[in-house]
């Protein structure tokens, strides 16, 4: 049985990055199981307390300390949560020491200026990718694509949409996206639409058992789900992105982020905010 732990990744803002990098640090403890708590826009002193008394209570109940993970700016409310019986990991105390160092000024200490609208130019610009991308899902729009970034193109719930969207949000990446219809698959050319914008396309493609299982929790017992039928489409669609240049990779056994990060090194795409 899994050894229970409590974690905290506390923050006086969002939370993204003190539950991205804790989080990234618990995934290589794997036989624990943690239960996991973020706390966000805990920015004075009074809301530090308050929670250093409720962690404090979790570490009496659970005889064990918990995991506090903080990216916290001010120091005075990071203070506030070092505690006896906690192990503190704190983001900001551990590097930005080392980088006035090195850099020869002392940090700014600014709350919010990682994901805060510190910048409205660059925060309306990656507003504009998500609503582009939204517009430009599976092939609804066709229209303005000399304006998109990259075009991903795959059979049906091979991943395309929640792409797009990632790329949007996270690097401001205009991306459409068009699902190849068993009558593309049925030709030996690129979809008509597309063909003035095949610079611009990325595949995705998916193992067949895996599209089977997607496809049956959403249509099941269909023609569209069936193993035979998921086969085929993956096969042509293969051979269609082999056949024309256009380079592909499976999402099978990949996370959104790690999709969009192939494709972010692969088409050779840059952060556009």
């Amino acid at each position: 049985m899994p050894h229970h732990r409590s974690a905290f990744f506390i923050s006086d803002r969002t939370g993204i990055t003190a539950e991205s990098l804790g989080h990234t640090l618990l995934t290589q403890f794997d036989s624990l199981d943690f239960q996991r708590e973020t706390v966000p826009f805990v920015d004075t002193v009074e809301k530090a307390q308050t929670l250093a008394e409720r962690i404090s209570a979790v570490a009496e109940r659970d005889h064990l300390r918990p995991l506090v993970f903080t990216s916290i700016v001010n120091p005075e409310v990071r203070e506030a949560l070092r505690l006896s019986n906690v192990i503190l990991i704190d983001f900001f105390e551990t590097f930005i020491g080392h980088l006035e160092l090195e850099l020869g000024q002392k940090a700014s200490l600014t709350v919010g200026k990682a994901h805060g609208m510190i910048n409205e130019e660059k925060y309306d610009h990656r507003i504009e990718a998500v609503n582009f991308s939204l517009n430009h899902d599976d092939g609804v729009k066709l229209k303005d694509l000399d304006e998109a970034d990259v075009i991903l193109i795959g059979v049906s719930r091979s991943g395309k949409t929640p792409t797009c969207l990632y790329l949007a949000l996270q690097y401001g990446i205009r991306a459409a996206n068009y699902p190849l219809t068993p009558e593309d698959l049925d030709s030996p050319t690129l979809p008509k639409i597309l063909l003035p914008f095949k610079d611009k396309m990325f595949g995705l493609t998916i193992d067949p058992n895996r599209l089977h299982h997607i496809r049956s929790e959403r249509r099941p017992d269909s023609k569209y789900a069936s193993m035979d039928n998921c086969r085929r489409e993956v096969n042509e669609a293969e051979s269609m992105f082999r056949h024309h240049g256009v380079p592909f990779i499976s999402t099978t056994h990949k996370s959104i982020e790690e999709i969009a990060s192939t494709i972010m090194h692969k088409a050779a795409l840059g952060r556009k905010f």
